[in-house]
């Protein structure tokens, strides 16, 4: 049985959901170094190198998803996005000058690479990772 192949589409855009959406795009702009490719009242869309994240304000979300609810930010993270870093250490403490605070890190993880990892106002989980394989 074949289905509509999804699997083969590449992943464009994310959307995140935020309660306090200033907050976050003034995080987004300071952290990432980015500034919103498309801004509005509810949102705010951030090209990477190789993907979009639209944040999107909380009370929108049911527009997209109803009847599907958006889950608080306190109930806890079900992701965590990885950014290649050459040096974890070193965004570690630009991190540190930005005011960010990290939620664990830098560590060796056993599988070859050096990871931090931080989260935006939001509550949406960020790491950075280093590969320290030999």
């Amino acid at each position: 049985m074949s289905g509509p192949n999804l699997g083969k589409g590449r992943i464009d855009v994310v959307t995140l959901f935020a309660e306090e959406l200033e907050e976050t795009v003034s995080f987004y702009r300071k952290v990432f170094g980015l500034e919103p490719v498309y801004e509005d009242d509810h949102s705010a869309v951030f090209d990477f190198a190789n993907i979009s994240i639209n944040l999107l304000r909380t009370t929108e979300a049911p527009g997209l998803m109803d009847p599907a609810v958006v889950a608080h930010a306190a109930d806890g993270s079900r992701f965590l996005f990885t950014i290649r870093v050459e040096d974890v250490d070193a965004v570690c403490r630009e991190l540190g000058g930005l005011g960010v605070a990290l939620l664990n890190g830098p560590v060796d993880r056993p599988w070859g690479v050096r990871t931090a990892s931080f989260a935006d106002p939001a509550g949406h989980a960020w790491e950075i990772a280093q590969s320290i394989r030999k």
